[in-house]
């Protein structure tokens, strides 16, 4: 074991405290195991972690409450251990003495020739033999079970009888590899009677390793493929990196549940891991293995050779196994009883399905290509066509929204040309003549706003013919910018609008733009008239058209030469 001592050392406030629960303990009380846990936390004192571990595996009620009796299976096991000329003492001194006496045995059986009787038999033979030879692989460098001490000779010998007796106990299981371990570390923490209860706790109840020591292993192999699923779920990166290097979960798995993780080389760690198997049962394994292998996962993922990963695993590492690193991770780290129980499932599924899975793997085989590619587009087909329906809905959908829209901006479209194509009418016809008196009434309403604005310049007396009659038409019609023509207001309210300083300002700025518009508008028929002479700047005759005086106010000579002086002839010519 590792020499380095991380376990945290005992509080004497928290000792009388833990002595003080253990003192009114009952097992079945949430409020003590509550409590009990807080102080597994914390770290369990040495001279206490038997009084606790007796507590959490109610041994006392075991040992009350069962008809065997451990000191009377003790004497019946001396029996033959005389008859055989083996001491318990120097059990590790006779195993050549039952090799040669089983020997012996199996020769007179073979021969069916008649032997005297004994108090042993060939079964008894069987056990003290391979628990002799399990005594030296067990802990080879603990110093109370090898050795030539009366220490380790004397932790020998109860070894030696706590297997035995369980043996006798179990008839159908006997003895099994690895139970060496897990008495060992009892004896290390508890007395010889109470350690042969605790191992019968520990290898009988459900809630910890029940039915997993068996000479086939069955039991053992399957918790091993329960936690590759758990691994497969919880670290799936690290479960195909260690299948693509063919590490099996059972290489390592079942080291660590047949032993308990005594091969861990740091002692404070294994005891901690202990407190909380004696806690929390078979879940507290599966939450240290997990924990490990997470511990080791960068390493484990670098690795790229089998031969480096398996004894990684096997023998982990002593700077992932101290207590400081691999305790504190084991909290961290929660693995739930469901969890557990739906891999348990999955494992049986797949351990019932296997043969049939194959038989129908062979019974698919038969069929052709072509069938089998028929058969996934049905199922594709049949798959898809609600997803197809709905599609088709929704595009329907779609569909009508688009049409809709596409109909009212055709709708508006025409309407817009229509009134286009009115206005273009209005405006393609030929400007009448000087002879012809009659005036469009759009003409009349762009050119007597002209009109107006030229009565500032020096036509007043014309102005005052248009606006009279103007006034006895009784309305204003304008243009509108998409060539509809549009009637206006009366006439009182066009005078209230332009009457006044505040008002003429208004005009000017809501009349800048119909103005040039309707100004423009004015100008394209005016190309069928013939050209009229340039007016006079001085003397204006009355029968000046319209058309006239709209081109001299747009005129830069008529600006240049009329009024040049005038600032409101200026700013209105820079507005145009």
């Amino acid at each position: 074991m590792h020499d380095k001592t991380t376990y945290p050392q005992p509080n004497s406030v928290r000792v009388k405290e833990l002595c003080e629960l253990l003192s009114y303990w009952n097992g079945s009380s949430f409020i003590c195991r509550n409590q009990i846990e807080r102080f597994i936390r914390i770290g369990i004192p040495p001279a206490l972690r038997g009084q606790v571990w007796k507590c959490l595996l109610n041994i006392d009620t075991l040992r009350h409450t069962s008809t065997f009796n451990y000191q009377k299976c003790l004497k019946e096991i001396r029996e033959p251990l005389v008859d055989l000329g083996v001491s318990e003492y120097s059990i590790l001194s006779a195993i050549a003495t039952l090799n040669e006496t089983e020997n012996e045995m199996g020769s007179t059986q073979c021969s069916s020739q008649p032997h005297h009787a004994s108090a042993y038999s060939s079964s008894d033979i069987g056990i003290f033999r391979g628990i002799a030879l399990d005594l030296q692989r067990s802990f080879p460098t603990h110093r109370s079970l090898m050795g030539d001490t009366p220490e380790a000779i004397e932790g020998q010998a109860k070894l030696f009888r706590v297997l035995t007796a369980y043996a006798r106990y179990n008839p159908q299981i006997g003895y099994c590899q690895g139970m060496s371990h897990i008495a060992a570390v009892l004896l290390m923490n508890l007395t010889e009677e109470e350690a042969f209860w605790a191992l019968v706790t520990l290898l009988e109840k459900p809630k910890y390793l029940a039915g997993l020591f068996d000479h086939a292993l069955d039991k053992a192999q399957h918790q091993a493929r329960v936690f590759h699923q758990l691994l497969k779920h919880r670290k799936p990166l690290l479960s195909q990196h260690l299948e693509d290097l063919g590490v099996s979960s059972l290489y390592y798995v079942m080291p660590w549940f047949l032993a308990l993780f005594t091969s861990l080389p740091c002692w404070d760690s294994v005891l901690a891991v202990w407190d909380v198997i004696m806690l929390q049962g078979i879940l507290a394994v599966y939450r240290t293995a997990l924990t490990i292998v997470g511990l080791l996962e960068p390493r484990l993922l670098q690795l790229t050779d089998d031969t480096l990963v398996l004894p990684m695993l096997v023998r982990v590492p002593v700077e992932i196994s101290q207590h400081c690193v691999l305790v504190p991770a084991l909290w961290s780290t929660e693995v739930q009883e469901w969890e557990i129980d739906c891999m348990n499932t999955l494992v049986q599924e797949q351990a019932k399905e296997g043969p049939c899975c194959q038989e129908k793997a062979e019974k698919c085989a038969s069929p052709s290509q072509d069938k089998l590619e028929v058969e996934t587009k049905e199922k594709q087909g049949s798959a898809e066509a609600p997803v197809a329906e709905e599609k088709k809905a929704v595009r329907k959908e779609t569909g009508s929204v688009s049409t809709n829209v596409f109909m009212r901006m055709l709708r508006i479209a025409r309407r817009y040309l229509k009134d286009a194509g009115r206005g273009q009418s209005i405006d393609s016809k030929p400007s009448p003549s000087k002879s012809n008196p009659v005036i469009p009434k759009a003409q009349t309403s762009s050119l007597t706003r002209v009109q107006i604005r030229a009565r500032k310049k020096s036509q007043r007396g014309s102005f005052q013919r248009l606006g009279a009659g103007r006034s006895r038409k009784g309305t204003l019609s304008s243009q509108d910018v998409d060539g509809g023509v549009t009637e206006a207001g009366p006439e009182p309210a066009l005078r209230r609008r332009s009457s006044g300083p505040v008002g003429r300002v208004a005009r000017r700025r809501s009349s800048y733009q119909p103005l040039r518009r309707n100004s423009v508008r004015c100008l394209r028929p005016q190309t069928h008239l013939s050209p009229s002479p340039k007016p006079s700047t001085q003397s204006h005759s009355s029968s000046t058209t319209p058309g006239d005086s709209l081109r001299r106010e747009l005129s830069p000579r008529h600006h240049a030469t009329d009024d040049a002086n005038t600032p409101g002839n200026v700013r209105e010519s820079q507005l145009i």
